[in-house]
């Protein structure tokens, strides 16, 4: 797989609009949803309708924007240099995240460190770090346009390196447990590690080990046998494991065509769990109805086909693996958390990027944003 970058990345020109725009038209929806979703949740236990509105957009949007900013001026090179740094500080934070008095835990789930004024959830980080760490990587050990001839050594100088990262990152956030963002982070792992131009036969091994791996966690924890089996008979426990799944399904399919309105639907906050998080693709749906949710899937595609705009005319072979692993991580992020709310697919536990409350994911996301206007310039 050759690709022809260009040796510089000094010519500049203006970034891409269009995907700047998809973007802001995702953020837009995302905060009129939240506004119009968490009005309820934020009267009932802030006593202010507009509580987590404001807490969306103080620690998450404009810390996300900020971020954003830095990441479109600095130099990419720059990122790639520091890029072992950077995935050592968050490999902090998530150990971090047991030692008490630090760690936070919540719905069972030890996954975010206390800052004092607020939290941060590591696992976000990371998804943006450890991109960065490995087109920085993979960069400086694979050959873009041929293949060594020694296989052993590629095995033993790329592949099991490459298994040994993902392992440890795996442990970190399975002990969480977040088997989710394990599974969206390998993913990421895996397209990166193929895109490079390693022997093919590398990946279907990681892919046969990863199927393995995720048999072996689902037989051994039981809470994800039930989400399973409730997915496939969500009749057989209504108001237990499929109570959420079917309470989403329905959301989602009285909006019909046009929606009921933002705000109309007054019972949601009682009827659906995690309804501004992982589920919030439900009263979306609800309330702008179908037509609301192809605008949106519309600008998720438009997001992705910019992106994938952007890798192929990147300057060098770490800003287009940088560019892949984001457009990888928001494009199956998105598809999963929709398909696991229609019911397409178990309940998941992702967030939707960019529309989904939660102050870490929105600032992390938008810095990818910037990071993606960044080396949109420096393309022809």
């Amino acid at each position: 797989m050759v690709f022809p970058f260009k040796k510089s990345e000094t010519a500049q020109k203006r970034p891409d609009f269009i995907l700047l725009g998809a973007v802001a038209g995702m953020l837009i929806l995302g905060l009129l949803i939240l506004s119009s979703a968490s009005a309820l949740m934020s009267q009932s236990r802030f006593h202010d309708s507009y509580y987590l509105l404001r807490h969306q957009l103080l620690l998450g949007v404009l810390p996300g924007l900020f971020m954003g900013l830095v990441a479109y001026l600095v130099p990419p090179s720059f990122l790639r240099r520091w890029s072992m740094f950077f995935m050592a500080a968050v490999s902090v934070l998530l150990v971090l995240i047991f030692i008490p008095g630090i760690g936070f835990a919540a719905g069972g789930a030890q996954r975010w460190v206390h800052l004092g004024f607020t939290t941060v959830q590591p696992s976000e980080i990371l998804k943006l770090v450890f991109i960065i760490y490995l087109a920085s990587w993979l960069s400086s050990r694979v050959s873009s346009g041929r293949r060594k001839k020694n296989h052993d050594g590629e095995f033993s100088s790329t592949l099991w390196p490459f298994l040994s990262v993902v392992g440890l990152i795996g442990g970190l956030l399975l002990a969480q447990p977040d088997m989710s963002t394990f599974g969206i982070v390998a993913i990421i792992a895996l397209g990166m590690y193929f895109l490079s131009g390693t022997p093919v036969r590398h990946t279907f091994f990681v892919v046969f080990m990863g199927m393995a791996l995720l048999a072996l966690l689902v037989y051994f924890e039981p809470y994800r046998l039930e989400r399973l089996a409730s997915w496939m008979s969500p009749e057989s426990d209504p108001m237990g494991d499929s109570f959420q799944s079917n309470q989403a399904l329905i959301m989602v399919g009285s909006g019909g065509i046009l929606g009921l309105g933002l705000g109309s639907s007054s019972d949601k906050y009682r009827l659906l769990p995690e309804l501004i998080g992982d589920s919030v693709f439900a009263p979306y749906a609800q309330e702008v109805g179908f037509a609301g949710g192809a605008l949106l899937l519309g600008l998720f595609t438009l997001f992705a086909w910019r992106s994938l705009m952007i890798a192929r005319s990147s300057p060098d072979k770490f800003n287009y693996l940088t560019v892949c692993g984001i457009v990888i991580w928001v494009t199956l992020q998105s598809m999963i958390n929709i398909a696991s709310t229609t019911r397409l697919i178990p309940l998941s536990g992702v967030p939707l990027p960019f529309i989904s409350y939660g102050g870490t994911a929105i600032a992390i996301e938008l810095a990818a944003v910037g990071l993606l206007l960044n080396i949109s310039r420096r393309t022809e």
